[in-house]
C-alpha cells in the first residue's frame, strides 16, 4: 500500500483513530475502480476532514473522496487507495436563504434530501442529475448535468461558492461567504470534475430557481434513417460522413431542427435527444417551463412538425434525464452547431450503439453492449474519435471493462493537459489525492 510498510503501518490505524473521526476497515464495496482501500473515515464536518488529511500528508497516506458511491466505477482506477473520505455524514442543509434564492449545504447530502428541502419552500436546484443516491459533493466532482443544462447551466454555473480541504489538511474558500481564499484560482470551476485529485469538497452553495407553476414536453418522432424525406441529418447522403450536406430540398436535419428550437421565442428549457438504434430514428424531446406553458408548447410543436410527427404532454417520455446505460458508456462533446454530425458519426460505425443527451448544448451519452469485442471497440472509438475532431469535439470512455478500456486511451487528445498538471502539482504536490484518477494521470 504505497508508503505503508514498517514502523510507519505499526502506528496505523492507531493514527487515524486519534483523529476521533469514526473510522472502519474497508470491505469489497468500497473498492474505487477495482482498487480497494484499507480504511474508511466518516467525518461529520469540515473540521474533521482536514483533521484526517493531516494525518494522511504525515504518513504518506493515498486519499480518496467518496459520496454515494454511484460513479466510484467511472474513471481510471487510482494508482493507491489506502484511506476511503466517506462524505455520507456531511449531510447537512447549513443555510438556506430562500429570499436570496441561495443554499449552502455539506457535500455528502443526496442530490434527492436536498430537492425534498428546498421544494419545501417552492425552490430548486435547477441540475437533473441521473442516478439516484447522488451526492452534491459527486455531482461536482464528476461535473454531471441533465437536460436543464441548456437553460440553467451546469454544476459549476449554479455553483457560487465550494469549501475544500487540500491534501495538506489546509481548509480553503471561494465564491459565496468567502473566509479564506487560494489566490488567484476559481475553486468552484477547478473541483468542478476533478474526480477527487484536487482535495476533498465538503460544503458548496448554490443559486436556485423558483419550481416553475407548469411544465410541457413536445416530443417528436423523426424519420428512420434512408427513408425518403428523412432529411440530412439521419443521413440523406447515405455515405454515413459525419459532414454530409443537406439535399436540396430535404427537409431541415437535427442541426438546424436544434438551432430553430434554441433560438425559439417560446424559450425551452431543454433540447433532448434519444436515438436506440440506428435501424429506427431519434426521438427528440422539448421542455418548456413556467408562464403560459401550454400556449409555448403548441408553437414548438408546430416548429418541430417539418420534423416528424410530434405531440404534447404534461408528463416526460421514460428516457428522460436518464444515461443510455452504464456497462460501457461514453461521452461526445461537440460545439452545439455539430450535434447532428455527431449523432451521424456515432451511429454510422455499424456498432449496436444508444445515444442520448442535450441536443441543445451537444453533450451526448453513447452506450454499447457489454459484451462489445475489444477489438471492435477501439475500432469504434478511433474511427468516432477521428469524425468528431474534424466537428470539434472529443470523445471520453467514462466507464467500460478493463478488457476494453485498456485497449484505448480513456480521454483521447487534451489541449490543456499541460495547465492541469500545473493544477495538480500547485494543489497536491505529493499525488497523494486520487492518483491517476483524472486525465492525463492526474
Amino acid at each position: 500500500m504505497g508508503a505503508l510498510h514498517g514502523t510507519g503501518e505499526a502506528l496505523l490505524p492507531g493514527a487515524l483513530r486519534g483523529t476521533g473521526v469514526t473510522i472502519r476497515e474497508a470491505g469489497p464495496d468500497d473498492a474505487v475502480a477495482g482498487v480497494p482501500p484499507r480504511w474508511v473515515a466518516l467525518p461529520e464536518n469540515t473540521g474533521e476532514v482536514a483533521t484526517l488529511m493531516r494525518v494522511s500528508a504525515e504518513h504518506d497516506l493515498a486519499v480518496t473522496p467518496v459520496g454515494g458511491g454511484t460513479r466510484l466505477h467511472w474513471g481510471p482506477p487510482p494508482e493507491r487507495c489506502d484511506l476511503l473520505i466517506d462524505t455520507c455524514c456531511l449531510n447537512q442543509v447549513l443555510e438556506h436563504a430562500a429570499g436570496d434564492l441561495v443554499v449552502r449545504v455539506q457535500a455528502g447530502l443526496t442530490m434527492d434530501s436536498l430537492a425534498e428541502t428546498l421544494a419545501a419552500e417552492g425552490q430548486e436546484l435547477s441540475l437533473d442529475v441521473p442516478l439516484d443516491g447522488a451526492t452534491v459533493g459527486g455531482v461536482l466532482a464528476t461535473a454531471i448535468a441533465g437536460p436543464r443544462r441548456f437553460r440553467h447551466g451546469t454544476a459549476r454555473d449554479l455553483l457560487i461558492g465550494v469549501t475544500v480541504v487540500l491534501a495538506d489538511g489546509t481548509t480553503a474558500k471561494s465564491g459565496g461567504k468567502v473566509v479564506k481564499n487560494v489566490a488567484g484560482y476559481d475553486l468552484g470551476k477547478l473541483f468542478t470534475g476533478s474526480y477527487g485529485t484536487l482535495g476533498v469538497i465538503t460544503e458548496a452553495a448554490f443559486r436556485l430557481h423558483p419550481i416553475p407553476d407548469d411544465r410541457r414536453w413536445i416530443i417528436a418522432e423523426l424519420p428512420t434513417p434512408g427513408t425518403p424525406g428523412a432529411g440530412a441529418a439521419q443521413g440523406a447522403r447515405g455515405d454515413g460522413r459525419p459532414d454530409a450536406p443537406e439535399r436540396p430540398g430535404s427537409p431541415p436535419g437535427l442541426d438546424v431542427l436544434a438551432a430553430e428550437l434554441a433560438a425559439s421565442q417560446a424559450e425551452p428549457s431543454a433540447i433532448e435527444v434519444d436515438w436506440p438504434d440506428a435501424r429506427g430514428g431519434p426521438v427528440v424531446a422539448v421542455l418548456v417551463e413556467g408562464r403560459a406553458a401550454d400556449a409555448r408548447a403548441r408553437a414548438v410543436r408546430d416548429l418541430m412538425a417539418g420534423h416528424g410527427t410530434a405531440r404534447i404532454t404534461t408528463g416526460p417520455p421514460g428516457w428522460w434525464g436518464t444515461l443510455p446505460g452504464e456497462d460501457v458508456l461514453l461521452e461526445v462533446r461537440v460545439p452545439p452547431s455539430r450535434a447532428g454530425g455527431a449523432l451521424r458519426a456515432v451511429m454510422a460505425r455499424g456498432l449496436p450503439a444508444h445515444v442520448r443527451g442535450s441536443l441543445a448544448t451537444a453533450a451526448l451519452q453513447v452506450t454499447l453492449p457489454p459484451d462489445v469485442g475489444g477489438s471492435a471497440f477501439a475500432e469504434f472509438v478511433s474511427r468516432v474519435r477521428d469524425d468528431l475532431g474534424r466537428l470539434g469535439g472529443g470523445l471520453t470512455v467514462l466507464t467500460a471493462p478493463q478488457e476494453l478500456v485498456g485497449r484505448v486511451d480513456r480521454w483521447g487528445p487534451v489541449g490543456a493537459l499541460p495547465l492541469l498538471r500545473r493544477v495538480k502539482e500547485r494543489f497536491d504536490p505529493g499525488r497523494r489525492m486520487s492518483p491517476g484518477r483524472s486525465v492525463g494521470g492526474i
